[in-house]
């Protein structure tokens, strides 16, 4: 049977590729796919290059291409850093992903995974998904694709505490903030899912990463939030100060692309 490991370069999926590495013949007949959209931390990059080296795995590293295949193997020292597979994918589609129309997920990670298995000459799987028992709700299974998911951190009972106690106890580390169990820098740097809040913090403390989101938008004329703009944050977070983040008023906390106004 052949098995897809999805590790999103997270610490959940961290884990569930770990234990599944632990377990004999567990990972025999599996590739493991980690998508690189180019807008991941770099230190995302460095977990993904250290847990395939400290645990022994094989990792795949595909990118989105604009042309035929559509998609690329690159590696860490190739994997594109400054945004170059989304870029590609916004210059085809000629307007930018949101809320309402949120095709990033599936042409920069999932199609490109899909692709590169089906070269393989896959017809069908099994994708394991690093999904916790604390988030089963986000279990799903796919609609007319030629693989199903399974949940074997669900499956163990595995908890948001039992992701952070494991990977206290190795000798190395996502290098980014936990905040609550959550890695606000995790997947896409300047993603629109995250708070209002965060894309402000994000353009204070790292300006040339908020930049390109600012480009994108002036280039194609969008925007990524029909509540605000990448450069009209930037400009109120310059003019205003750092009490903004103080104030619970003054900028979306909540999650999720959008916030109840």
């Amino acid at each position: 049977m052949n098995v897809q490991v999805g590790f999103s370069g997270g610490r959940t999926s961290g884990m569930m590729l770990a234990r599944l590495a632990a377990q004999p013949g567990a990972l025999d007949a599996a590739r493991v796919v980690f998508a690189n959209t180019g807008r991941e931390m770099p230190e995302t990059l460095d977990f993904v290059r250290d847990v395939g080296v400290h645990f022994g795995i094989a990792i795949d590293w595909v990118e989105y291409t604009p042309e035929r295949p559509w998609f690329r193997l690159v590696s860490h020292e190739t994997a594109a850093r400054n945004g170059e597979p989304f870029e590609a994918l916004i210059r085809k589609r000629k307007y930018l992903p949101n809320q309402q129309a949120r095709f990033c997920t599936s042409d920069l990670k999932i199609k490109p995974a899909k692709r590169f298995l089906k070269s393989l000459g896959w017809r069908n799987w099994t994708n394991y998904v690093g999904i916790r028992a604390d988030e089963a709700h986000r279990a799903k299974q796919p609609q007319n694709e030629p693989w199903q998911n399974a949940f074997p951190l669900i499956d163990a009972q595995i908890s948001k505490a039992d992701v952070m106690q494991f990977w206290r106890q190795q000798p190395f580390d996502l290098r980014l903030p936990s905040v609550e169990g959550k890695t606000p820098l995790g997947n896409c740097d300047g993603c629109f899912l995250k708070s209002e809040r965060f894309i402000a913090a994000l353009s204070r403390d790292m300006p040339e990463r908020a930049a390109w989101w600012e480009r994108m938008e002036a280039e194609t004329g969008g925007s990524w939030s029909k509540r605000y703009t990448r450069q009209g944050t930037r400009e109120f977070v310059t003019a205003q100060g750092d009490w903004i983040f103080d104030d619970a008023s003054a900028l979306c906390q909540a999650d999720g692309g959008e916030c109840v106004v």
